[in-house]
């Protein structure tokens, strides 16, 4: 059985998005094969997410922010959107999921940490689910 493809997607792809597809890896490794995309990426993960994601032992290292593709969209078992009314390049074949976490451009390590935490305990939610396919 393949692993289900696990989409997570936000603006920028520097911060949430980062934080969910690394924290489903984290959490349930081979389980899932977590992604994540942005609309309009960044040129880099924000420093912050990943130090608070180091601070968990999650090496964001090889990470990059790149664009959501409609290919994408089509081979995702789910798509977790973490604002909801994203502009998609395209349709969703698989579910859709929107989550509604705050943009954690400028924030300091603290409020990083909270949003962390938050986004793990719904990842968690998503790890508890049945395995797709």
């Amino acid at each position: 059985m393949t692993a289900p493809t696990v989409l997570f997607l936000c603006q920028h792809n520097a911060g949430r998005s980062q934080l969910g597809a690394h924290l489903l890896a984290h959490a349930a490794p081979g389980r899932f094969v977590a992604t994540s995309a942005g609309i309009t990426p960044a040129e880099q993960i924000n420093p912050v997410v990943a130090e608070a994601l180091a601070e968990l032992g999650i090496d964001t290292i090889t990470a990059h922010p790149r664009a959501v593709t409609v290919e994408d969209l089509a081979s995702a078992d789910i798509v977790v959107t973490m604002k909801p009314g994203l502009a998609l390049p395209g349709p969703v074949t698989g579910e859709l999921i929107e989550w509604e976490f705050p943009d954690p451009d400028s924030w300091g390590i603290d409020g990083v940490r909270d949003l962390r935490d938050r986004i793990h305990a719904s990842v968690q939610q998503l790890v508890r689910r049945p395995v797709l396919r």
